[in-house]
């Protein structure tokens, strides 16, 4: 693609976009899995079981690992082959709740990327997730400074993406949802009329996946983050 010479609006992803998330998460499982140590469900399975329970949690209690914390403690309560007890509990929670102790590890071309794209574009920032969880990495990126506008969602829709450019004002043909998810980034960010660029991520939540749908050729799909930098590069 021709690359971008008008300055645009890029609104941007955090988890597995800016910095990584989702590989603490599957740490948090892989140790689930261990202490569960079910005779005869493999993780695959297991995880399918976790799937329908966070599905269901997800729309009451949001995301963030509080509340996976919760989504493990009652895929425990059901799978467990043995009597739950307190101790049980407080433990399988706690393999979630160190998430949050986790560094924050900037995704590779990030720290050199994003201050490059700043000067040149407005940038905001727009992930979903536990208000407090989120802006707590935000502040640990040190990222803050560069955005315009850091806005903390419950979820991402077609409708987020749509209220979030009329607030700030953008004109929907110069803005750009830049993220790793096709189901939260990608595909609603299209569908409220605005541009889209694909950053893949190979650990990408298996519920954040489904098939991309881009009739009206908004989309762009780059290999890696600093790619962005030949994209946007060009604006002055």
């Amino acid at each position: 693609m021709t690359p971008i010479t008008e300055r645009q609006h890029l609104i941007f992803d955090a988890d597995d976009t800016l910095w990584e998330n989702n590989i603490y998460f599957e740490q948090a499982f892989d140790e689930f899995c261990e202490y569960l140590n079910h005779s005869s469900l493999t993780a695959v399975e297991i995880r399918t079981i976790l799937d329908e329970i966070e599905i269901a949690n997800a729309k009451i209690h949001g995301y963030g690992a509080v509340n996976f914390g919760r989504n493990l403690s009652q895929c425990y309560l059901r799978l467990a082959e043995r009597a739950v007890d307190e101790h049980d509990l407080k433990l399988v929670s706690s393999m979630a709740h160190q998430i949050l102790a986790q560094e924050i590890e900037l995704m590779e071309g990030v720290a050199e990327t994003l201050p490059f794209l700043a000067e040149k574009h407005e940038l905001t920032m727009c992930t979903k997730g536990d208000v407090a969880e989120q802006n707590r990495k935000i502040d640990l990126s040190g990222l803050r400074p560069l955005f315009a506008h850091c806005a903390v969602v419950r979820e991402k829709s077609r409708a987020t993406y749509e209220e979030l450019a009329n607030v700030r004002g953008f004109d929907l043909s110069r803005t750009w949802m830049i993220g790793n998810s096709p189901k939260s980034d990608i595909n609603p960010s299209l569908e409220a009329g605005l541009r889209a660029v694909f950053v893949p991520h190979a650990r990408t939540w298996s519920l954040e996946k489904e098939e991309i749908r881009d009739p009206d050729g908004r989309l762009v799909v780059v290999r890696k983050f600093s790619d962005l930098a030949g994209l946007f590069g060009a604006a002055s």
